[in-house]
């Protein structure tokens, strides 16, 4: 499966949002996900985040960040979750307002067969 993460800090409101898109039409294999179109992409669910708690998640580690962002809706897999929270923490370093957008495809995960062959 193919997914994108927009992660968006919002310092007027306080809050942090993530927005979960995946693909879930029949999935073009032979095209890099960073070259499908955004509308290939089914929005899936978003979360919202009160910014007090992600920053004092962040303070106390990754092991407290994890959990934070994990909800029933968006539980993502350990490579991913791990890829987001770098990105939330660098949202947090920088000043002000911003966004982030995180691509991931379940076939990078798996190892190609030709790439287990010896030479």
């Amino acid at each position: 499966m193919r997914q994108k993460y927009i992660i968006s800090r919002i310092d007027a409101k306080k809050q942090l949002r993530i927005r979960e898109y995946a693909v879930i039409e029949r999935d073009p294999k032979k095209v890099s996900i960073s070259m499908l179109e955004k509308s290939k992409f089914s929005f899936l669910c978003e979360e919202t985040y009160a910014s007090d708690e992600v920053l004092s998640a962040i303070a106390l580690g990754m092991r407290s960040l994890v959990p934070c962002l994990r909800t029933h809706n968006i539980f993502p897999i350990t490579p991913y979750i791990s890829g987001i929270a770098e990105a939330v923490v660098s949202l947090y370093d920088a000043a002000g307002d911003g966004s982030v957008e995180l691509s991931f495809d379940d076939a990078d995960l798996v190892a190609r067969p030709e790439e287990n062959t010896a030479a």
